[in-house]
């Protein structure tokens, strides 16, 4: 087992390349950037200029720059070389942890990534452990309780939610309970006199800003994890081994949680590495409507202002979770199933 999560780990730079060349390659190639957005904010701002763009940028719209300041430009922003040796120089910054400097906010992106990051752990962990939390133990309970009224009841209003898109239900939340009840604030991570609040207070404050944002959160995943964990609780009490058990004596309740229920977690620990990547995306539709700065609203405005230096932090750190979150799956099915087992070539056993 040791020598297949080692493969494993040696496979995240391979990956890791491929995933980031590829998104690098695209930012060059399709049409807008940093200079057509300076050009396109110096003519809305009224700049005056006789010259046209060169030719490299001929059909994308009038340049108040000359040949030249263009050529400047395009050297400070690394687009006069070719692709491979702007990847290369960029790759070399990113061993060492510079990740470069924003086009829109001309600040590190990573200081840019650090102030968004510790809203969008909270938010990702929070979902992570309201959703298991509380999914788990109901589809136990759904699969004890198959084809009662609570079941049905509550099968009911799952579906509900996981029919409604979380950001519909993130607006519907804000109109009730912000802005016609205004139990809740409308927008914004904190109050603004937190720092004057004590612990206790600042805590408090931020649980109840995070009230509807993690409600709309967890309302997406959370049909599906009750689900899989009650149809998977149930296969396995419909399993042999389990009425063989029951048959012979044990009781019922001890049959579920000494038997069945560890079977039954393989399906959700599949799952749970690759929600690892979740916890810093986000949804960037939740953190618009309300108003949150976390790593979803950042990479998708970074996206629309071809901000690349941003856009490529964000995939560095992004692409890494994820593959991690691969191995964390198959580490979770190993500690969950002891049957597995990992041969040297890589192959499940």
């Amino acid at each position: 087992m040791t020598t297949y999560f080692i493969r494993r780990f040696l496979l995240i730079i391979p990956t890791f390349i491929g995933v980031t060349i590829l998104v690098f390659t695209l930012t060059r190639l399709v049409p807008g950037g940093p200079i057509e957005r300076m050009l396109n904010e110096a003519a809305m701002a009224g700049a005056e200029g006789t010259t046209s763009m060169s030719t490299d940028y001929a059909g994308r719209g009038g340049s108040t720059l000359s040949d030249e300041q263009m050529q400047v430009l395009r050297e400070y922003y690394g687009f006069d070389k070719p692709i491979i040796v702007s990847y290369g120089e960029w790759l070399s910054r990113v061993v060492v942890l510079d990740l470069g400097t924003s086009t829109r906010y001309t600040e590190p992106v990573w200081d840019i990534i650090r102030s968004r990051l510790p809203i969008s752990i909270f938010y990702g962990v929070t979902t992570l452990i309201l959703t298991y939390g509380i999914c788990i133990p109901l589809g136990i309970v759904k699969a004890i309780k198959h084809k009662t009224v609570f079941d049905n009841v509550s099968s009911a209003l799952v579906f509900l939610g996981y029919a409604i898109p979380n950001y519909v239900v993130g607006i519907g939340l804000l109109t009730v309970f912000a802005a016609n009840l205004e139990w809740f604030p409308l927008s914004g991570f904190v109050s603004d006199d937190f720092e004057q609040r004590s612990t206790l207070g600042k805590v408090a404050d931020i649980f109840h800003h995070a009230t509807l944002p993690l409600i709309a959160y967890v309302a997406g995943s959370f049909a599906f994890t009750t689900m899989l964990m009650k149809n998977s609780l149930m296969d396995n009490l419909a399993a042999d081994y389990v009425r063989t058990a029951i048959a012979k004596g044990l009781h019922f309740r001890s049959a579920i949680f000494r038997h069945a229920l560890r079977n039954s977690l393989i399906p959700i620990a599949t799952s749970f590495g690759n929600n690892l990547s979740l916890i810093i995306t986000g949804s960037f539709l939740i953190e618009k409507i309300f108003n949150i700065d976390g790593f979803g609203l950042l990479g998708f405005e970074s996206l629309v202002e071809r901000d690349y230096p941003v856009v490529m932090g964000i995939l560095v750190i992004s692409s890494l979770l994820f593959v991690i979150g691969n191995i964390l799956s198959d580490i979770c099915v190993a500690v969950v199933d002891p049957r597995v087992k990992f041969g040297a070539d890589g192959s499940n056993q």
